[in-house]
């Protein structure tokens, strides 16, 4: 890929985020919202205090794939804070924000104005669970728990190992369906 071509490229992602002007596109956001917080009601499960098993982030991974990083990472920042608001659960630590805007970087680099690859599905997936839910959420734990985090990494771990493929499985074939159906829509 030439130099004129990157640059154009990431150019286009960094000025995505001039696309929350649109209304269509800031109606998308708010309906994917909506979605994530039901969802988190209705599709989490937990596991003790530390493990959540929940499909609330695929709203979130399709404003990633749709609109990219910066828009993901803005989505992903509010919908913690929100979620946190709606659910009231325990104190809000800014921290867990971070992880959802990181997470959501992640995803639009790997996703946003690219082919849908099964490939690029497992290394965003991979990176999020170690890095932003293995990693990131642990300390944050941690800091707010003051947990050994001996005693916590082993069940995140599992947990995590156990849902990457079935995570990996459910993001790709949404996101064929949304690339199909949702993304020509929103092309310019």
């Amino acid at each position: 890929m030439s130099k004129s071509s990157q640059a154009t490229k990431q150019s286009t992602s960094l000025s995505s985020i001039s696309r929350l002007k649109e209304t269509k596109v800031l109606t998308f956001c708010g309906m994917m919202g909506a979605l994530a917080l039901i969802l988190s009601y209705v599709a989490t499960i937990k596991v003790g205090q530390f493990i959540r098993i929940g499909f609330s982030g695929l709203p979130g991974q399709i404003i990633d794939y749709l609109f990219g990083p910066w828009i993901g990472a803005v989505f992903a920042g509010t919908m913690d804070i929100v979620k946190w608001f709606v659910n009231g659960d325990g104190e809000f630590f800014p921290g867990f924000t971070i992880t959802a805007v990181v997470a959501a970087v992640i995803y639009g680099l790997f996703l946003y104005n690219k082919p849908l690859k099964i490939k690029n599905v497992i290394l965003s997936q991979i990176l999020v669970k170690v890095f932003c839910n293995i990693g990131l959420n642990t300390l944050w734990l941690k800091m707010l728990y003051n947990q050994a985090v001996l005693a916590i990494l082993p069940g995140r771990i599992v947990s995590n190992a156990v849902m990457l493929p079935i995570d990996c499985f459910i993001m790709f074939a949404i996101l064929k369906v949304v690339g199909k159906i949702v993304k020509p829509y929103f092309q310019n």
